[in-house]
């Protein structure tokens, strides 16, 4: 949506944790963190923010991001919440949250990407009994070496040829950084240099981005310190320490939306890093009634997707032919979704 979202929205860019992007701390300490501390530091930005800028404070807020912002944005949101109930200044006017192929829960993440392989026609119906077989539905915690050869399988099935070099198709965007088939287990969350031996990211070409972001001009154009102060801007630091200890993400979206506030879960549907299966698995286990049964939805005349409507304002929605990152696949049909959302109007 990125450019376009400037016809609907006002939009805060907030590079998180502290370390990456161009976000720094004078404290290096700052650099070991997680997921709690990361929700914590980031409320703490809004809310200096907005009373640097209080004319926003009227306007409708929503948290948004995709991705580990799975666990970035409940997270916050709840933190958002907290302070909304202790009376904090300035009170935000938080209305929802929007999730974009986020991870969730480790075991509905871990168990989504071998039935969605299959529904994907990338392994064989002989594979997929026999996986089913060997793993009791467990596909996260192998239950048996037979159980991890065939794990193995599917993701040497997943490989392709890509300028001459060998790629997994799950490398594409977090590939199996997290690690493979625990997206969001406890513990310390690795970075790209520590998963790819400083190797560079595959599929990704940040060359003309590293030269862009590090020029003394453009920085100062979009008001981020220099590199002498803030660092060198890269696709992927080793910087930071992070742990995930937050936990699943499910019981923040059971509070958040039992309290009132609203929830969109979108996945684009080619997704292999965190498939679709796995965040409508979730969704479906909220245990909602379900208030708008499975549907097409439309953007420009076309089916765009599906979506489901659950009670307390919890939607889950699918994007065709989308990848990891709905707004660069799809982004007419992001902006299309997007704006109604905001504007509480149908899908």
């Amino acid at each position: 949506m990125h450019g376009l979202s400037c016809q609907v929205s006002n939009i805060i860019y907030l590079d998180s944790p502290a370390g990456v992007g161009f976000s720094y701390s004078a404290n290096e300490s700052d650099y070991i963190t997680g997921d709690l501390k990361t929700a914590s530091d980031s409320h703490n930005f809004l809310l200096k923010w907005f009373e640097l800028y209080p004319e926003f404070l009227p306007n409708p807020f929503f948290i948004t991001g995709e991705s580990y912002a799975g666990v970035y944005v409940p997270t916050l949101a709840y933190e958002v919440a907290k302070g909304i109930d202790a009376g904090v200044k300035p009170v935000l006017n938080f209305k929802g949250y929007m999730v974009g192929n986020g991870v969730t829960d480790e075991e509905f993440d871990g168990n989504a990407l071998v039935p969605f392989a299959h529904g994907m026609g990338l392994i064989s119906d002989e594979l997929f009994q026999e996986i089913t077989t060997n793993c009791e539905g467990n596909y996260y915690y192998p239950a048996s070496d037979n159980c991890e050869n065939n794990l193995a399988k599917v993701d040497r099935l997943q490989k392709i040829r890509r300028d001459g070099k060998t790629a997994s198709v799950r490398k594409r965007m977090f590939g199996r950084a997290w690690p493979l088939r625990a997206p969001v287990r406890d513990g310390i969350v690795p970075t790209w240099p520590q998963l790819l031996n400083s190797e560079d990211v595959p599929c990704i070409d940040d060359e003309i981005a590293t030269s862009w972001l590090n020029s003394e001009s453009v920085r100062k154009a979009i008001h981020a310190e220099q590199e002498s102060v803030a660092g060198r801007w890269e696709l992927c630091t080793d910087r930071i320490i992070f742990r995930h200890d937050a936990g699943s993400m499910i019981k923040y979206h059971k509070n958040l939306t039992s309290r009132g506030f609203r929830a969109l879960i979108y996945s684009g549907d080619h997704d292999l890093c965190v498939p679709y299966t796995g965040s409508e698995a979730w969704t479906r286990s909220m245990g909602y009634k379900i208030i708008d049964e499975w549907r097409p939805w439309t953007s420009d005349g076309q089916v765009a997707g599906y979506l489901q409507g659950y009670e307390n304002n919890l939607t889950f929605l699918t994007v065709k032919g989308s990848g990891h990152t709905v707004p660069e696949y799809k982004p007419r049909e992001a902006l299309n979704f997007y704006r109604r959302w905001l504007a509480g109007e149908p899908i």
